[in-house]
């Protein structure tokens, strides 16, 4: 990981075998410290992407953070609200970090597909292949790498100051397990500089619902 490019590495056809008259799942994965999420945020605003991407509210079991709002943020829900939502059937992918679960809506992401919206999901290894295997014609996967795993290692760990050594072990450790999969990913780019990663997605974006 240490000798690659920043660039897009592409491993499909753009376009390919997309189901006529439904949008996009675009999912982006990345192990903690890869930028994953403030790139998305940044995504989220180009201009030149308006009204073409829509991001569900994940469901999850976590304490609201300071400045969160339910219902904008997440979804803030118990433990038992959210085995009910899974035994209804109502949960796309899930999965657990930390103690706490985290899930996507299954009936808004259906909705919008049916509207011919394209999504845009953050999700981890397996909710990336669990929504490619559920929408194996309409799903584009992207990982997000960093340069190197000692950038990574010092992104976590200034993410993770007040966090006990063992923890970030163990982040780290995941990490690893996680950029070993990569190459299962349709696209993966290597987030070294914040502007030039936010391009290329949305280069990646615009190809792909452009075809």
């Amino acid at each position: 990981m240490r000798n690659q490019k920043p660039e897009a590495l592409p491993v499909r056809q753009a376009g390919r075998n997309q189901i006529e008259n439904q949008g996009l799942i675009f999912v982006i994965s990345g192990p903690s410290g890869s930028g994953k999420t403030t790139l998305l945020t940044n995504l989220l605003k180009s201009k030149d992407l308006k009204n073409r991407l829509v991001k569900p509210i994940s469901i999850t079991t976590r304490p609201k953070r300071s400045g969160e709002k339910n219902g904008k943020d997440y979804f803030f829900v118990s433990q038992k609200q959210f085995k009910q939502e899974k035994q209804a059937k109502k949960i796309l992918e899930w999965t657990r970090y930390l103690s706490y679960y985290y899930a996507t809506p299954k009936d808004f992401v259906e909705r919008q597909l049916r509207k011919k919206k394209n999504l845009i999901l953050s999700l981890d290894l397996r909710g990336a292949l669990r929504v490619r295997r559920l929408y194996p014609k309409n799903t584009i996967t992207i990982f997000i790498l960093s340069p190197s795993l000692a950038v990574l290692r010092d992104r976590i760990e200034k993410r993770c100051n007040k966090t006990k050594k063992a923890e970030i072990q163990k982040r780290l450790k995941l990490a690893e397990k996680e950029i070993q999969a990569s190459d299962r990913y349709d696209y993966r780019l290597v987030n070294q500089d914040l502007d030039e990663t936010v391009r290329q997605l949305k280069d990646i974006v615009l190809r792909e619902t452009e075809s």
